[in-house]
């Protein structure tokens, strides 16, 4: 007969559970399949999950806190729309080097670094020395008939 009614599981797919530690009469008494003596006989006993058999742990053998490279370069980067507003209040004037740049305020140290990236409209011809450049912004300056110089650093 089928039907909903009459619904059971296939045959050797189900099986009773495997009941350790509860006498003799379970057929699992005695050691309670742990075997006889030794570390992992006894209780509260086993390998914790990072354990790597003495060996220094991986977790204590990386570094805390990151990683800085010693060879990193980092630019300040100075937007076209950032050298315009300086040039249209009079801050800047031309030829612009990374030393007029620190004198008019753009830049906070004299030291720096610094790319010019083309983000922003430009309308004043600027020439301009630089560490580095932006494709947009050579081509921004060089369609007013402005000048790109890269300076060695």
């Amino acid at each position: 007969m089928t039907g909903l009614n009459n619904l059971q599981y296939a045959k050797g797919s189900r099986r009773k559970v495997k009941r350790i530690g509860r006498g003799q009469g379970s057929g699992h008494g005695g050691t309670a399949t742990r075997g006889h003596k030794g570390y992992k006989a006894r209780s509260g006993s086993g390998v914790k999950t990072n354990f790597e058999g003495g060996q220094m742990p991986l977790v204590r053998r990386l570094p805390k806190v990151g990683f800085t490279s010693p060879f990193k370069v980092e630019y300040v980067a100075v937007n076209v729309s950032t050298l315009e507003k300086f040039f249209s209040t009079g801050k800047l004037s031309n030829p612009v080097t990374p030393a007029t740049l620190f004198t008019s305020g753009v830049l906070s140290k004299k030291s720096a670094l610094v790319k010019i990236l083309g983000d922003g409209e430009l309308k004043t011809k600027i020439e301009i020395t630089a560490h580095k450049f932006s494709k947009t912004a050579v081509e921004k300056i060089t369609a007013l008939g402005g000048s790109t110089t890269v300076s060695q650093k």
